[in-house]
């Protein structure tokens, strides 16, 4: 803004740079979703932690993302959401408080069965009580969680019913028959959640199966999957166990509309044989750009069932190593070769040779090896549109996580763009900014080329923007790279020298 001088002699004003600093996004949160025994079911929880998922979520051998996840942190994941699905019969355990009080848990399962409600008047106020959650190990009642203080008046800063459904992680409490003084003590031992309705697991969720993918999709567009519409961002999605064609390809599209890229298993039934044509076609359409299939499945300690050996769906091993790829490497490396190691893993399910991944590798099915040095590795890095005749441009998986990348940090990277005035001053700082963050991307060795012309460009100017875009309050920005191919096939020519011959 111009000052405006009044007396004489010298005014200073700041004038805006125009730099607005653009971003990386994130590119390896994972998003999991299964079956597991407790744990929220009304949004997806962020864990940061094989501990934070346990503690969550709990551990069960029944439940393959329980193992997922810890496969995903054990390879280098850092960040997880999980989305918990359940049987729609499964209860959450409550019990009644002197006909005053209900105590419901938070989420269905059987592990609320395990916790009871302890309640104490106050001594020096009638009108308070004190409400314990704690957790029976045998027979001994551990303080979980305690509210102090509380009140039984709706106009109170200490009402029970909002105060502890607000702020407990396990329970939720509801007054009964507009009870308006505070329950009685109760008894020793206190009462259990399991004592008034018990809490049930419902039917074990397993993938492949109709109620599992209910639960997933649902039509309603809100639970399951959809609650991550509700987070801030992730890259990676996870299902694993789920195998049929029909919700790969739902998947693959969620994950399109939203920027993400989805690692898909191979079923646990399937074999050279029946992949040797490439996936089922319906997983191979539009919207396979963002996917990716592997195969066979990952042999390893059971982690929860003493160490016995068996095997795993590879999606959670593969998203650790995405992870510790982008953090190592950064998103333009293949997360495949040597380096993709697995950890964690006695093997492979099946064995495969040169000649048979040779089968495999061109009708996009990544191939996990075990070789004698090198140990188990990621052998693969096609999208499940990289089947050598379709000649996609999006046919290597980091290609097309570097295309997601860039996508997602200039949407966010531009926002301050709206209602700007549309002429050459606004085009000039977009160019500016833009080309600040491709050039950062470059100088980090993301794209081919000696120079910056021969690896990006940043077009925003008359030519990409009308005057009938103007009128319209469209600015147009368009972005190019010239993206890193990973060396699939690497060819060493040996030619015998010949004798220097006198002349």
């Amino acid at each position: 803004m111009a000052v405006t001088p009044t007396y004489p002699g010298v005014y200073i004003q700041e004038i805006p740079s125009g730099v607005r600093t653009i971003t990386g996004v994130a590119t390896s949160i994972a998003a999991f979703a299964g079956w597991a025994p407790r744990g929220p079911t009304d949004r997806a929880q962020l864990v940061l932690s094989w501990q934070d998922f346990e503690r969550n979520f709990g551990t069960d051998s029944r439940s393959l993302l329980s193992y997922a996840v810890y496969h995903f942190f054990a390879n280098g994941g850092s960040q997880a959401y999980i989305i918990r699905l359940v049987d729609p019969d499964a209860d959450a355990a409550s019990v009644d408080i002197n006909a005053k009080l209900r105590v419901t848990a938070k989420n269905p399962g059987e592990w609320a069965n395990s916790y009871a409600i302890s309640t104490r008047l106050n001594p020096f106020d009638s009108n308070r009580f004190t409400l314990n959650v704690v957790q029976v190990q045998n027979n001994t009642e551990v303080p979980v969680e305690v509210f102090t203080n509380l009140s039984m008046s709706p106009t109170d800063a200490r009402f029970a019913a909002k105060l502890i459904s607000t702020q407990s992680a396990l329970v939720n409490v509801e007054i009964l028959n507009n009870a308006n003084t505070p329950p009685a003590n109760t008894p020793t031992p206190s009462p259990t959640l399991g004592s008034g309705t018990p809490g049930t697991l419902g039917d074990i969720l397993e993938p492949d199966t109709n109620d599992f993918e209910t639960a997933l999709l649902p039509v309603n567009g809100v639970d399951g999957l959809f609650q991550l519409d509700r987070v801030d961002l992730f890259n990676l999605l996870c299902v694993p166990g789920e195998s049929k064609p029909a919700v790969i390809a739902s998947l693959q599209k969620f994950c399109r509309d939203r920027r993400a890229f989805l690692i898909a298993d191979a079923g646990p039934a399937d074999t050279l044989t029946t992949l040797q044509n490439g996936p089922n076609s319906a997983m191979t359409g539009n919207d396979a750009i963002n996917a990716a299939l592997y195969f066979p499945w990952v042999v390893a300690p059971d982690a929860f069932q003493g160490g016995i050996e068996r095997a795993f769906p590879p999606s959670g091993f593969i998203a650790g190593i995405y992870a510790r790829t982008d953090s190592q490497r950064g998103v333009w490396k293949a997360p495949a070769g040597t380096e993709a190691s697995i950890s964690g893993a006695t093997s492979v399910a099946l064995n495969l040779t040169d000649n048979e991944n040779g089968v495999l590798n061109p009708n996009a099915v990544n191939v996990l090896r075990n070789f004698p040095v090198y140990g188990n590795v990621v052998w693969g890095a096609r999208t499940l549109q990289g089947n050598d005749q379709r000649g996609s441009e999006w046919k290597y998986i980091p290609v097309r996580r570097l295309a997601l990348f860039i996508e997602e940090s200039l949407y966010r990277g531009t926002q301050w763009v709206v209602f700007e005035p549309n002429d050459e001053p606004l085009w000039a700082q977009i160019r500016l900014n833009l080309g600040a963050f491709m050039q950062d991307l470059f100088r980090q060795g993301a794209f081919q080329g000696k120079t910056p012309r021969d690896a990006y460009f940043v077009k925003c100017d008359k030519e990409t923007t009308t005057q009938n875009d103007i009128n319209r309050g469209i600015v147009n920005i368009v972005v190019g790279f010239a993206p890193l191919k990973p060396a699939e096939f690497v060819i060493i020519s040996i030619q015998q020298m010949a004798g220097q011959i006198q002349t």
